[in-house]
């Protein structure tokens, strides 16, 4: 015996796109394509008034007057391996009484229904459905006029697989959603600015930690950080923008977030490498990487012979530790670079000893990497009697266009340190492109305005694109016993 329902009318504009009748058992293949579900068994429940799906780690972010839900789907029933990560616009909180007599508070969220061909909006609560074989619950608000259930049968519409959720095609049907982003930052600058304005008006919510006011629980079943005396949400991304002066802590902050499982723009080995000089180079040489010759030594007795391994005057003394152009000297002569050394050593200071490259004439070439690839490049010109060309001491930026070469080696430097999002330093010289620097905290207010791109929106596909559900491998069947 089958029973036809009528349901609320549909908000003003929604409603399925073709009228034509349908019917439905107890039990069908549903698909929600808004949230990149394209395969969720749902029960087709007459008796309950609201549609239900099962979501985990429920969490509410964005402004008060525009609030969000993120949450997790797990729509494969025992496998909670394979997690799709959602988002959407709270529509309402509704008390909800189950069948056994439990009112439960949950979050209201809209969204396309598509089933048989035909697709329409629907309410729908979430709430923890995770001892249950179906994953989702359609209620009566859901079940259009032109709907027929037949409640002692089921599979009535095109049946679909959660193979799909194995294969590479969940990538590319993800929608877009919004984003709960972090900004690790202690400055309130451009670049700053810049992420959270870009981010906010994609539609994501984007939050500036102070990293040296993070706090970690370390223990092996729950990982957290913690903020101003509150644990810190689970965020989509991590952009790190790590101060030199707390590199340690800092990466350490930023370790914890990687061993919580979010994803991080740029990790926190890459940043401590690149941040080393010493370690730099010596990476850079491991992979065959162009730079200028570059000797390290501890003992005062090496000063002459560390000079020869580099080669004649002028030559150039740079701290371990400097940053923005700070604690880099240019000797002009063996004596004064001898001189240097002694001051340095003096000081207990960490610095290497690298050879000058004359014919780049205090220029040198910033190349912005977004996931791999070179986005941007801008030449920085030192200014008057300054061989270095730091924006940030004077130095002015103008638009460069760079050969093959230097964008393959630019792109190379980033990669072997692992970083998403990094600037290279390169000096033209005769004997090709040599890597000075690669920074894992670029600043963008010279590259965007030389090179008149929009980089954070660049770095923000980037981040879109790398948080889109993996596909997860199918599980092997156990072997039948002889």
């Amino acid at each position: 015996m089958s029973e036809i329902l009528s349901a609320t009318p549909a908000p003003e504009g929604a409603g399925p796109s073709d009228d034509a009748p349908l019917t439905f058992g107890w039990e069908e293949w549903v698909s929600l394509p808004n949230l990149g579900l394209p395969a969720i068994r749902a029960k087709v429940d007459t008796g309950a008034r609201t549609s239900a799906l099962h979501a985990a780690d429920i969490e509410v972010f964005g402004s008060a007057s525009k609030p969000r839900v993120r949450f997790a789907v797990h729509p494969i029933p025992g496998r909670e391996d394979l997690m799709i990560p959602c988002s959407a616009p709270i529509v309402d909180r509704r008390d909800i009484t189950s069948s056994n007599g439990e009112t439960e508070s949950r979050y209201v969220i809209a969204s396309q229904l598509s089933v048989g061909g035909q697709m329409w909006d629907i309410e729908i609560t979430l709430t923890d459905r995770g001892t249950m074989s179906n994953r989702m619950l359609l209620g009566r608000q859901a079940l259009k006029d032109h709907v027929n259930i037949v409640p002692s049968e089921r599979f009535y519409q095109p049946e679909l697989d959660f193979d799909v959720y194995h294969t590479p095609k969940m990538r590319k049907i993800a929608p877009n959603r919004a984003l709960r982003i972090a900004v690790l930052s202690r400055e309130n600058n451009y670049s700053t600015d810049r992420l959270v304005e870009e981010g906010e008006g994609r539609g994501h919510s984007v939050e500036v930690i102070d990293t040296a006011r993070c706090y970690m629980a370390i223990n092996a079943m729950a990982p957290e950080v913690y903020y101003d005396g509150k644990r810190l949400p689970r965020y989509d991304a991590v952009i790190p923008r790590i101060g030199a002066s707390i590199t340690p802590y800092g990466t350490a902050v930023v370790r914890q977030f990687e061993s919580i499982g979010t994803y991080v723009v740029n990790g926190s080995t890459g940043i401590t490498s690149s941040r080393d000089k010493l370690h730099a180079h010596q990476i850079l040489a491991r992979h065959r990487i162009g730079m200028p010759p570059t000797a390290f030594a501890n003992s005062p007795k090496d000063t002459s012979n560390l000079i020869g391994l580099v080669g004649t005057a002028p030559l150039i003394v740079k701290l371990l530790e400097s940053t923005q152009g700070k604690g880099v000297v240019l000797a002009e002569t063996k004596k004064a670079a001898e001189s240097v050394i002694d001051a340095f050593r003096g000081l207990k200071a960490n610095f290497l000893v690298q050879d000058f490259v004359k014919e780049a004439a205090g220029e040198d070439i910033r190349c912005l990497v977004v996931n791999g690839k070179v986005v941007a490049a801008m030449k920085r010109t030192g200014s008057d009697g300054d061989f270095r060309s730091n924006l940030h001491r004077g130095g002015t930026a103008t638009r460069v266009r760079i050969s093959k070469e230097e964008r393959d080696t630019a792109a190379r430097a980033a990669r072997v340190f692992g970083l998403g999002f990094a600037g290279v330093d390169l000096l033209r010289s005769n004997s090709g492109p040599k890597v000075l620097e690669v920074n894992s905290s670029p600043g963008l207010e010279g590259i965007e305005t030389a090179s008149t791109k929009n980089i954070a929106g660049l770095l923000y596909d980037a981040i879109e694109e790398k948080v889109r559900p993996t596909p997860v491998p199918r599980r092997k069947k156990a072997p039948k016993a002889p």
